[in-house]
């Protein structure tokens, strides 16, 4: 009789709850589709990198993805379950489009590799230098690749960047894998979302993902750690911040409602714990939508290099002035301006570009810009040549 009563005061609470929450959760999805779909459309008509940017636009895709469906699934709970496969499956590919991001800003894969292999050759020196080749020799043989990547990432070369790709590769198919086996699991009623008991299949695939995120983030932590120096032209520590506050956020917001659910601290009702879920990425991605015009800013690719992009025009300006001290001859005073035309493309042949990779459309007018394996990250317009 207790259990009925507490059930229907539950009950009650969240036909209560239900109607002002959707409606503060639809004013910040709105906020967050606005800025987003706005920076979004901003990357394509200044779609001067495609390198970089087909990647930005990947990463900015995840607000209006995890908007919308928690929206709909706040919307229609029946629809819970599908939303969230999806949501899980776009993470996977944010978090490898952030890693392919940063190797595009760093110049590509072979910048990369003779980045770290020019790093990894200068640590290796440093005990041949101080205290013999011994140590040395000693120091290489003794540890394998996996303990130097805990410990000693800098002397690896280039197998850092295999080994972080990995570990973005296996989260993204691993993430994918498990949404799609929640959905047969919960078809014959044996997932038990948010349930922590042997029999269901949600304690298995949330400690399964649970070490799949830590190793895919610890690499990509890893893989900053070596190359932030050169990424400071783009404020690398901002964007990482940003972009694993979403993981971490809506990942282990999650798990921690499943635990107070099991502690009883929110009551057993699956409306109650999944719309809660909803309603908390609903304001979380206002939030992150207004971070990103900040962080994500289209600033940078207004400004290209001229001798690589567009039409140079130089203008000199020479004015003469007489002294007030006795001299008759003039000083002349000459003014230099370098003005750079941007070849312009269209949000249609952008979006080309992107769907198709970069094999048609405007792909075909433009070039890496911004790191020449070991260049800076932006060029001032009065630094080019005439």
């Amino acid at each position: 009789m207790a259990v009925n009563e507490d059930s229907s005061s539950y009950g009650s609470l969240y036909h209560d709850l239900y109607q002002p929450a959707l409606v503060i959760a639809g004013c910040f999805v709105l906020v967050a589709l606005v800025l987003s779909i706005f920076l979004i459309l901003q990357h394509l008509k200044s779609y001067t990198n495609p390198p970089e940017q087909k990647w930005v636009v990947a990463v900015l895709f995840m607000v209006p993805v995890y908007a919308s469906e928690s929206i709909l699934s706040l919307t229609f709970p029946k629809l819970s379950l599908a939303c969230d496969i999806l949501r899980n499956c776009y993470e996977a590919f944010a978090l490898y489009s952030f890693g392919r991001y940063l190797i595009a800003c760093l110049g590509g894969e072979q910048c990369v590799i003779e980045l770290l292999e020019d790093e990894s050759r200068k640590m290796l020196n440093k005990p041949l230098l101080e205290e013999g080749e011994g140590k040395k020799k000693h120091s290489e043989e003794e540890h394998g690749t996996l303990w130097n990547f805990f410990f000693r990432p800098c002397i690896l070369g280039k197998d850092l960047l295999t080994i972080e790709k990995f570990g973005l590769v296996q989260y993204m198919i691993l993430k994918t894998f498990c949404a799609f086996l929640a959905f047969l699991l919960e078809i014959f009623g044996v997932y038990g979302d948010g349930e922590f008991k042997w029999h269901y299949g949600y304690p298995y695939i949330a400690l399964v993902l649970n070490f799949s995120q830590m190793w895919a983030l610890y690499c990509l932590v890893q893989f900053y750690n070596m190359t932030h120096e050169r990424l400071q032209a783009i404020r690398p520590l901002a964007k990482f911040i940003s972009f694993k506050a979403i993981v971490f956020a809506t990942w282990w917001q999650g798990v921690g409602i499943a635990l107070l659910r099991a502690f009883r601290v929110l009551p057993k009702e699956g409306k109650l714990q999944t719309g809660l879920q909803d309603f908390l990425i609903c304001i979380e991605m206002a939030i992150a939508a207004v971070a990103h015009v900040y962080v994500f800013s289209t600033e940078p690719y207004h400004y290209l290099p001229a001798f690589e992009y567009g039409k140079v025009t130089t203008e000199r300006t020479k004015t003469e002035l007489k002294l007030d001290d006795g001299e008759t001859t003039p000083a002349v005073v000459e003014r230099k301006e370098t003005q750079i035309e941007a070849p312009g493309t269209s949000v249609t042949e952008s979006v080309q570009d992107i769907v198709l990779e970069g094999r048609e459309g405007c792909r075909t007018d433009h070039k890496p810009s911004n790191w020449a394996c070991g260049e800076g990250h932006d060029k001032d317009p009065g630094d080019l040549p005439p």
